[in-house]
């Protein structure tokens, strides 16, 4: 390694960047990360909404018993 310029070995902060920009091998990773995000935002509402509904349900039941 004698001899050989440091500079190289070292990348620059703009060659980084765009070696990052150009890479699309994580795109599909990340469609199916939000897609999940997605999924999971929708269930918690669900049952957000049908628990609210689900116990009124069963404290109507209880009351009656």
């Amino acid at each position: 390694m004698q001899g050989v310029p440091i500079r190289r070995y070292v990348r620059t902060g703009a060659e980084c960047a765009r070696r990052f920009i150009s890479d699309r091998h994580g795109v599909t990773a990340i469609e199916y990360g939000l897609i999940a995000a997605l999924i999971a935002v929708v269930i918690v509402g669900a049952v957000t909404i049908v628990g609210t509904d689900l116990n009124a349900i069963f404290t109507t039941i209880g009351n009656d018993l």
